[in-house]
């Protein structure tokens, strides 16, 4: 049997780049590999990295960061072409203003970063529906990313994971990956207190929990999700599985 593509790939300029391929569906078949990449933002990949992902063969990158987060790390792949899909930053914000007012904890912070993710689903479907219109256009191989690659990203991938059949458990499983593989950018947010960085510089499955406990309470089930929010009905279900699943 073949070995199985590298799912991490260990770029120097990018902690948490990692392909969704090679994840087993209810139907019996496989995500397909080398064609959906999720990571951090690609501002800093070295000229090393720059050649892995041209090899990959990425021309296209879905960008969840906001306008500032943009411009201070501006992709560095000539050829890939950059769809912004912006979901300004939140939670920093949010726990500075806890901070001023005396009442940050950590607990505080994760409760903070579960209401992010609700919001994602309140407040930026629009965003996540796009992103599916772009998949349907069979742009692979390409790359989903925000600033950490981790939470936007992270639903973002999940969406995408649920929507082709693969079981949650797996999901889960590579939703949490993230906490093997990104690495803190130690220089940010460095007023708040450190075990509040923790909460909000790693994953947790309440947080991502949270984001489909608002799926069932703003569209009643993750199916109606999918058909009435993002727009997904049997014939999109059906083209996103043949463009990335595999026998």
């Amino acid at each position: 049997m073949r070995d199985s593509p590298a799912r991490h790939l260990a770029l120097q300029g990018a902690s948490n780049f990692r392909d969704l391929g090679g994840y087993p569906t209810s139907d019996g078949r496989t995500t397909r590999w080398r064609h959906i990449f999720r990571s951090n933002h690609l501002g800093q990949l070295t000229a090393a990295d720059v050649e892995i992902v041209r090899a990959l063969g990425v021309r296209s990158a879905f960008d969840f960061r906001g306008i500032e987060e943009r411009a201070t790390g501006v992709c560095v792949v000539s050829e890939i072409t950059v769809h912004s899909l912006p979901i300004e930053p939140s939670v920093v914000a949010a726990l500075r203003a806890e901070l001023a007012r005396g009442t940050l904890t950590a607990p505080v912070a994760l409760e903070l970063m579960r209401e992010s993710y609700r919001n994602y689903v309140r407040h930026h479907t629009h965003s996540f529906r796009k992103l599916f219109g772009h998949l349907l256009e069979d742009r692979a191989p390409l790359v989903i990313h925000c600033t950490a690659g981790k939470d936007r990203t992270g639903f973002a991938s999940a969406l995408i994971l649920h929507a082709l059949g693969v079981p949650d458990d797996v999901i889960a499983e590579d939703y949490l990956l993230t906490n093997q593989h990104y690495k803190r950018d130690a220089t940010a947010a460095t007023d708040l207190p450190e075990d509040v960085r923790n909460a909000i510089g790693s994953v947790e499955a309440s947080y991502l929990a949270a984001a489909f406990e608002a799926v069932g309470s703003e569209y009643g089930d993750l199916e109606s999700y999918l058909r009435d929010g993002l727009k997904l009905g049997p014939a999109e279900r059906t083209a996103l599985r043949e463009h990335y699943l595999q026998a």
